[in-house]
């Protein structure tokens, strides 16, 4: 939207321009609301805004001589910003002239020196009186106190200036009057007008009474601009009927021309040549009017004057601006679609087409362009972004005139992507799997679960914990054996394993990172005890006290191979720590009995004889295939004697010649089957808890 005010120069500060909230038909509070902000286009800020009432008003002096020169209106342009959402309206405040400066000419006295034969209808140029006011307050007239001789011609410029001279009505008589004092009168058109006067003394001079002549009143030339130093405009020619000095003629620029013209142009004053001597903008002017004069060599000299129009034609030699009016350079990744996150404002100095900009931006980039006036973009998003697939953003803003060649400009602007904890911890392993050897240390570490966040800062710090089961049984919760370092992920343990109470044990660790709210995820940790041989052989049968060996009562004809008795032995452990070994490692005969190495049954190797003791006293040692091995000793006492009660803890030895087990065996092997089964029984209920 666009607001067009007109206020006139000179006002004082505080000065009502317009009421934006009444013009916009918006509420004054909603204006507050919305961070209303004033934006202008020049260095100095020549407005303000009142936020509470929605007034402009005069921030500083305005002077448009200053501002806008002789340019026929004058506007400031402002942009009008607020926020939620962001909006833009342009005001546009035309300055009007006030008639506040009076038209002066460059000094209060002229002298002109004037031949006695001057012809009729010479003009005589005086130099013009400025005014820095425009419109009908610029200067308009001139006027000449009354006189014989000379009378007031105006010549108006095409640009609108008016420069006075002195006509010759009725020939000049150096001897009647040598002589003449006029004066001369500026006039604006004011209200009321203001005016300024110059003395104008004329001396009347004899002699040279012919004055050079151009072949043409005026000349036209066309340049392109940044034409090179030297380069011709035009070359006049003007001619003088006099002879010998009286007809020799000068070239010069005129005084009425600036000295901003005489810094880019130069003339010779011997051929009227006129050539480049400075830089031709056309950005800077459009159009030249060169005033020449012709004088003659005569004395007193007799001169002519003549107008060269140059117009200068524009190329493309002005590469478009940008110009980044509000750029945020931090945006976070989950900002929608069509986020604004800078203005930019657009020109190009040079003319037509040359002159128009097309801008845009890369098209690989999650960024587009929308034109909101003519000069006026705002860079926005244009897909969803995501900080952890790229977290940095050069965006090169480009803008390329039509001109040909074209030239362009390129802007870069840095945006960074701020973080949001849109990612979850992910552990490297889905699942663990840990070997524990059986009497571990305490405070071990078992294992490291490890676990990554791509997001950053805070939003990527994370925690581990062990999550503790659910029921009441005390032994199925981990964090009685566990412990995690909340940081670091390494699990120890606290207690010692005992592979004979727990051979397995599964739980979870849960990572959670410190964002807000906080994102969790999950990994299954199993740990598997390995055993170690911490268990001696234990002696089933035969059972003794600590201070008495187990007596067995053979008869002295127990013939070979008959079984005496059999050793049963239990290993708490497992594997090849349970793989257990008898050995006969004392005997008082070592010949006469034998011990089988895995069953550990004992047998007569030979038939007795009457030389053989009545009691032998057997050491037998029942060893694991743990590293180091461990071993238990158990002695037995054989006595040969006849037939008779049986001893307080043994029985009969009988011969297995076949057909059937000895009851003594067969209630080992049954001793041993209970055994198994309550162990596997005891396992599987072990499982069933960790599940």
């Amino acid at each position: 939207a666009q607001i067009r005010y007109s206020i006139p120069e000179e006002l004082t500060r505080g000065a009502f321009v317009g009421n934006i909230a009444k013009d916009l038909g918006t509420d004054v509070a909603k204006l507050a609301a919305a961070n209303l902000q004033v934006l202008s286009d020049s260095d100095s800020q020549y407005f303000s805004v009142n936020v509470n009432t929605g007034v402009i008003m005069v921030n500083e002096r305005i002077d448009r001589e200053q501002l806008c020169g002789q340019n026929l209106r004058c506007f400031l342009h402002l942009k009008l910003a607020i926020e939620n959402p962001v909006e833009f309206y342009r005001i546009e405040v035309e300055i009007l002239d006030i008639n506040d400066n009076p038209p002066e000419f460059p000094s209060d006295e002229v002298s002109l020196r004037i031949y006695e034969l001057a012809s009729l209808g010479a003009r005589f140029p005086i130099q013009p009186a400025q005014d820095p006011d425009v419109g009908t307050n610029t200067l308009q007239t001139y006027h000449l106190s009354a006189n014989e001789n000379f009378n007031l011609n105006v010549k108006a410029r095409t640009d609108g200036g008016k420069f006075p001279e002195l006509v010759l009505e009725r020939a000049l008589d150096r001897e009647l009057r040598a002589f003449h004092h006029l004066v001369l009168t500026a006039e604006d058109g004011g209200s009321p007008p203001q005016s300024s006067k110059t003395h104008i003394t004329i001396q009347v001079l004899d002699a040279n009474d012919n004055h050079p002549v151009f072949d043409r009143p005026s000349y036209g030339a066309r340049l392109v601009e940044n034409s090179p130093l030297g380069t011709l405009v035009v070359k006049l020619n003007a001619t003088d009927v006099d002879e010998g000095p009286n007809g020799d003629i000068r070239y010069s620029l005129s005084s009425h021309n600036s000295a901003a013209l005489r810094q880019i142009f130069a003339i010779d004053e011997q051929t009227g040549e006129i050539r480049v001597q400075g830089n031709l903008d056309f950005e800077e002017a459009t159009v030249y009017e060169i005033e020449v004069e012709a004088k003659d060599m005569g004395s007193p000299t007799m001169e002519e004057h003549c107008s060269v129009v140059v117009e200068i034609t524009d190329v493309n030699d002005n590469a478009p601006e940008v110009i980044v009016t509000s750029f945020s350079s931090s945006l976070s990744e989950d900002a929608p679609p069509g986020t604004v996150v800078a203005v930019i404002h657009i020109r190009d100095r040079d003319s037509g087409e040359q002159g128009k900009v097309q801008c845009h931006v890369s098209p690989d980039l999650p960024f587009q362009l929308r034109k909101d006036y003519e000069h006026q973009y705002s860079l926005l998003t244009s897909t969803r972004l995501d900080r952890e697939h790229v977290a940095y953003y050069n965006v090169t803003v480009s803008a390329s005139d039509l001109g040909s060649p074209p030239l362009s400009r390129h802007t870069v602007l840095p945006i960074a992507l701020a973080d949001v904890n849109d990612n979850a911890p992910q552990f490297e392993q889905a699942s663990y799997e840990v070997l524990v050897a059986e009497n571990n240390p305490v405070g071990s570490v078992l294992v490291t679960v490890s676990a990554a966040d791509p997001d950053s800062e805070q939003n990527s710090r994370l925690s581990y914990s062990i999550l503790r089961t659910g029921g009441t049984d005390p032994g199925l919760d981990p964090t009685r054996y566990l412990s995690i370092h909340p940081t670091s992920g390494q699990v120890s343990a606290k207690l010692p394993f005992d592979y004979e109470q727990t051979t397995y044990l599964q739980f979870h660790v849960e990572v959670s990172d410190g964002g807000s709210p906080a994102l969790r995820n999950r990994t299954l940790v199993h740990v598997f005890i390995v055993d170690q041989n911490d268990n001696a052989p234990w002696v089933h049968f035969p059972r003794a006290g600590e201070d008495s060996a187990t007596q067995f009562r053979i008869s002295p004809s127990t013939a070979p191979p008959a079984l005496i008795t059999k050793v049963v032995a239990i290993d708490a452990d497992s594997g090849r720590n349970a793989w257990l070994s008898y050995h006969l490692v004392e005997a008082t005969d070592p010949g006469l009995f034998s011990v089988a190495l895995r069953s550990g049954e004992i047998r007569i190797t030979r038939a007795l004889q009457d030389t053989d003791a009545s009691a032998h006293e057997l050491l037998v040692v029942v060893r694991d295939a743990g590293e180091p091995p461990l071993s238990t000793a158990v002695t037995l006492v054989v006595l040969v004697e006849e037939k008779g009660p049986e001893a307080l803890q043994g029985s009969e030895a009988r011969v297995t010649n076949g057909g059937g087990l000895p009851t003594i065996t067969l209630y080992l092997i049954v001793s041993l089957v209970l055994i198994s089964t309550v162990s596997l029984v005891g396992l599987a209920a072990l499982g069933v808890r960790c599940l």
